[in-house]
């Protein structure tokens, strides 16, 4: 049986590597560094890293963030421009569209459901 309590950490775990699809790439090479700690009955949790650049986003899920480290700037199509940086949280609702724009190596926690 698995542990009821879960520590989200980048520690012992085999980390995943990619980054955004060719197409949505605005600037830059940006690439992903995701540690998965949790995926089940439609919820997912850990911990994603990504380099410098900008690409195109667009949510079907909900997500939780949390910004360990780093710089980022979140445009939302046709509404607000946010920077964000370590200490910062928020929430992005399905149907969130915009772009991800990197400045600094970026680290956040997460949650998503899906």
């Amino acid at each position: 049986m698995m542990p009821a309590f879960l520590t989200i950490t980048t520690e012992g775990m085999e980390p995943e590597e990619g980054g955004p699809a060719p197409d949505r790439i605005l600037s830059g090479n940006p690439r992903f560094t995701t540690w998965n700690a949790e995926e089940s009955d439609g919820l997912c949790a850990g911990i994603w890293e990504a380099t410098q650049g900008k690409w195109r986003i667009v949510y079907d899920e909900w997500e939780f963030c949390h910004i360990l480290s780093g710089v980022s700037v979140i445009a939302e199509e046709g509404g607000e421009t946010r920077t964000v940086r370590a200490g910062d949280s928020f929430v992005i609702r399905p149907g969130f569209r915009g772009t991800w724009e990197v400045l600094e190596t970026t680290r956040k926690e997460y949650v998503i459901r899906l």
